[in-house]
């Protein structure tokens, strides 16, 4: 038993000593698995490629849709590591081009897919330095395992230092090793100058320091300078000092000055509001492409070159951060389009606009402090600016939308239209400032009505203009009473001054008989005829055009001083060859009373009261009795022989049924009236035979001034809030788009299509307002608020291609070109409010310029005035117009061919590159300012 058991222990140890002949991870230190984890993941990333590493994953820059990275977490002993992997989809790309979107990495090492390896801490660095090779051993050895070619990067030292080291195996032959810092501050004069730069990358592979002046080394260099525009504050600061300076000598010969103010002082909202300048400046890139250096002098040479004389030059926009700001801060006509809707929405809680006034009718705290008005110089300075500085006889039509009438607003030259915007600025546009302003404003109204003054800005002639707001309209009709009562005042004025001319020349009056009626001249023209000189705005020349007339001035009066029986008044002359039914005389139109003037709401009463009644024909002619019986007497005056067949003949043709016969000569002329002028009790004969054989100029006058003016004024004293509210806010957002549509913006097509579309959204958004469809806490408030966030991307851009066209005048491409890619841009939050704007992604333009278009950038950089000069010293050459570069990136590389190096020995006949092949030994980016610097150096080896 006891040998039994021996034998069986001994079998068991020989199976222990088989076991340990096998590899035991779990048993392998904590560096061993660190490595096979990152060569684990590398493997994994190589073989997805970056189409499947896109779908496990990967994510794009934030400035660069064509780089991606990928992430994986890397545990060794009780330290936790970061590695990433950046890649792209195309790796075409050369990375000479300086191209903008490529990784900082990229830049510094000339490379393209790279691993970065940092620990998950504060600082995201490697502090130390034994930990940094270590870590950097580790990913070189798990690339050699799995065959990859990939340069690793490990970020070292302080982060503000942005310090790598790194490698990378090229096969079996090469190696490369990185490393990369920066000074933060008090760079070297020397390195601040390309013949010390040069020196300095030279010192890598030169064996003595007497081999730079004795020696001619072959390097091939690369630079891009940028520079950028003075912002604006500083602009302006310059602008002062130079007006201060130079008061008297910058003053233009027709008395104006040389320096704007604002930069948009030519721009239509700059009466209402200055709007910040969305483009703050420009960065311009100036590039030289790859040149053979061989000596300190070239690089001495290449510092004092011009600009000029790089290859390309790229221009990239600064735009205002508020262009496309969310918080909706920016100060324009949508901003305050929108408290004037809100303004709206609170005028359902009063009947009269002197409600609002009071503070005692505003209801909460917040309320009342929230709706402060201003002073009363503030008042008063804008009743100055809307009734007594402007013009008295504005044109309408210029500026305005080929749809802008097609809202139900007033033209922006008129009165009312210019209250609207006031208001806008008025306080701030709360429903008590602009109860102020409309109480204040209606007063003033009153004034210029009792006093008998023209009203501003309010054409006194000619038809009320329909397609307008009521309240236009009433201003409108206000206007042409104060006219008409002016008339009558000086009529009556003449009056008084003359009697005593009429007693002494009575007998005279009373010999002359026949003739005193007449005031015609022979020497007058047929147009000039008038039949007294007090109609000369108040009678026409009746219902048939003057064309229709085949006779002239002279015949007309021949035949009025022909009729032997009857006398003859307020004839405008004979119609054609018509004749009068009960004499051989021919047939005279007379001169007539203009039709009285009605509003909207005048027509839409008259309407009701037709549709009330069955007899619409007989009861429309009793509305329009009084014009109808002005007719009549005028046309028995012009026509003593006249009948009442005669009189529908010449006014109502229609109603005249002729026998069928062609010839209109003969006479008496053949026909019958129409039913509804033949039947019994008719209206209009009734009022024919009431008329008597007045000329017009002797009738009563169908317009009434003093009633229909007392009217109006009651009607703009007792409106109801939100009907004047309603009609401010159609008028508001027209005059607002016809404000901003007289901006020159060029040729840019895309603003005008968004011009059109902005109006037809305004005419159907605004049209339940012009219905007085509107009533409190509707759902149209909403839509109006909607249609304020259409408006504001409207201005937000139109702002900015006024910004460009300014400065770009002279160059039409360069302001197209950036503003169609902003458009492009801007185009996804068009239909967004302001909250809902994607501000993460930001707006980066590089537009390469042509040679014709340099000139017109390089002007932008003005030479800087003593002010500006005085903030920091030169110390980089290259300057554009006195301006230096604001960064300078250069590149340095020697290059060695397979033949003529060194390496030649171990790699003739390599299979990895032939005697004529070139190798980029030495590689050195830097990147720099006055104030910093910092280089990155490539070096290759044979290992």
């Amino acid at each position: 038993m006891a040998s039994t058991s021996k034998a069986n222990l001994t079998e068991d140890d020989e199976e222990e000593e088989e076991i340990e002949h096998f590899d035991d991870f779990t048993l392998a230190s904590s560096w061993e698995r660190f490595i096979s984890e990152i060569e684990a993941t590398c493997r994994q990333w190589s073989a997805d490629g970056p189409k499947n590493l896109l779908e496990k994953g990967a994510v794009h820059l934030d400035y660069s849709n064509k780089i991606y990275r990928i992430k994986s977490e890397l545990k060794d002993a009780t330290k936790i590591y970061s590695m990433e992997y950046y890649f792209g989809i195309d790796n075409n790309g050369n990375i000479s081009d300086w191209n903008c979107t490529l990784h900082d990495l990229q830049l510094c090492f000339g490379v393209k897919e790279f691993l970065v390896i940092s620990p998950q801490s504060a600082s995201g660095v490697v502090l130390d330095a034994p930990e940094s090779s270590k870590l950097l051993s580790a990913v070189a050895i798990a690339l050699s395992n799995c065959s990859c070619l990939w340069p690793a990067f490990v970020p070292v030292h302080d982060p503000s230092r942005k310090a790598f080291i790194g490698i990378q195996n090229m096969g079996t032959i090469f190696t490369r090793r990185f490393e990369a810092d920066r000074i933060g501050s008090q760079v070297p004069v020397k390195f601040m100058h390309l013949e010390g730069l040069y020196e300095l990358f030279v010192s890598k592979f030169a064996y003595w320091t007497s081999d730079h002046l004795t020696h001619l080394f072959k390097v091939y260099l690369m630079m891009k300078l940028t520079y950028r525009t003075l912002p604006n504050d500083d602009e302006n600061d310059g602008i002062q000092d130079a007006d201060a300076e130079n008061a008297e000598s910058e003053k233009m010969p027709d008395g104006g000055n040389l320096n704007r103010k604002h930069w948009d002082d030519d721009c239509p909202w700059s009466e209402w509001y200055s709007a910040e300048d969305p483009v703050k400046g420009f960065d311009l890139v100036t590039t030289w492409s790859e040149k053979v250096i061989e000596s300190s002098l070239e690089m001495a040479e290449m510092e004092n070159a011009s600009p000029h004389e790089a290859e390309k030059w790229i221009l990239t926009p600064n735009l205002s951060p508020n262009l496309d700001s969310s918080k909706g801060d920016r100060i324009g006509f949508a901003s305050q389009l929108q408290l004037l809707v809100s303004a709206l929405d609170m005028s359902f809680e009063a009947q009269f606009m002197e409600d609002f006034v009071s503070v005692e009718n505003l209801g909460s705290d917040n309320l009342k402090s929230s709706m402060v008005i201003p002073p009363p110089t503030v008042l008063d300075r804008v009743l100055k600016d809307l009734l007594l500085e402007g013009r008295q006889f504005p044109d309408f039509a210029k500026g305005e939308h080929k749809s802008s009438r097609a809202i139900k607003g007033a033209p922006l030259e008129s009165l009312f239209a210019q209250f609207c915007l006031h208001s806008l600025w008025f306080g701030n546009c709360s429903i008590r400032a602009i109860a102020v302003l409309w109480v204040e404003f209606v007063r003033e109204i009153r004034w210029y009505w009792e006093e008998s003054q023209p009203l501003p800005k309010m054409p006194a002639h000619g038809s009320i203009d329909l397609a307008t707001c009521l309240i236009n309209q009433k201003l409108q009709m206000l206007a042409i009473c104060i006219e008409k009562k002016r008339e009558l005042n000086e009529e009556f004025q003449d009056c008084l001054g003359s009697n005593d001319d009429v007693f002494v020349h009575m007998e005279e009056d009373i010999q002359v008989g026949e003739e005193s009626t007449s005031f015609l001249t022979q020497s007058q023209d047929f147009d000039g005829k008038r039949d007294s000189p007090l109609i000369l705005e108040g009678f026409n020349e009746s219902k048939t055009s003057i064309s229709k007339f085949s006779t002239n001035s002279q015949d007309a009066y021949s035949a009025d001083k022909s009729t032997s029986d009857s006398k003859r008044t307020g004839s405008a002359g004979p119609v054609g060859s018509m004749k009068l039914l009960n004499s051989c005389q021919s047939l005279h139109a007379p001169f007539t009373q203009n039709a009285p003037l009605m509003t909207e709401d005048m027509h839409e009463e008259r309407l009701r009261a037709v549709e009330a009644f069955g007899d619409s024909f007989n009861f429309s002619a009793q509305l329009e009795r009084e014009t109808l019986s002005s007719d009549m007497s005028a046309f028995k005056a012009a026509n003593p022989d006249a009948v009442f067949e005669d009189f529908i003949r010449w006014h109502s043709p229609g109603d005249w049924e002729n026998d069928g016969s062609k010839a209109n000569d003969k006479w008496p002329p053949r026909g019958k009236l129409s039913q509804r002028m033949s039947g019994p009790g008719n209206s209009w004969r009734k009022i024919w035979n009431d008329a008597p054989s007045l000329p017009a100029y002797e009738q009563k006058p169908l317009l009434d001034p003093n009633r229909e003016g007392e009217k109006i004024l009651h009607y703009l004293e007792t409106v109801r809030p939100h009907q004047l509210l309603e009609q401010m806010v159609c008028t508001a957002f027209r005059a607002s788009a016809d404000t901003l549509h007289q901006t020159n913006f060029g040729s840019l097509k895309q603003i005008t299509t968004k011009m059109d579309q902005l109006y037809h959204t305004m005419a159907s958004t605004l049209r339940p307002l012009q219905a007085n469809l509107l009533s409190g806490n509707s759902e149209k408030i909403e839509d109006l608020k909607r249609l304020c966030v259409a408006l504001e991307h409207v201005e937000k851009l139109l702002t900015l291609a006024a910004s460009l066209r300014h400065k770009f005048i002279q160059a039409p491409r360069v302001y197209e070109a950036i503003f169609s890619d902003y458009y492009d841009f801007y185009l996804p939050n068009m239909g967004k409010g302001s909250a809902d704007v994607d501000i993460q992604k930001e707006f980066d333009l590089k537009l390469q310029l042509r040679v014709n278009e340099r000139q017109v950038v390089s002007n932008m950089f003005t030479p800087p005035t003593a002010n500006q000069s005085w903030r920091k010293v030169l110390s980089m050459g290259n300057l554009l117009n006195g301006h230096e570069p604001i960064l300078r990136q250069i590149v340095f590389s020697k290059r060695d061919s397979g033949s003529d190096c060194h390496y030649a020995v171990s790699t003739r006949g390599g299979p990895h590159m032939d005697d004529q092949q070139e190798i980029e030994t030495y590689r050195m980016y830097v990147c720099g300012t006055s104030n910093d610097l910092r280089v990155a150096l490539c070096v290759t080896s044979y290992d």
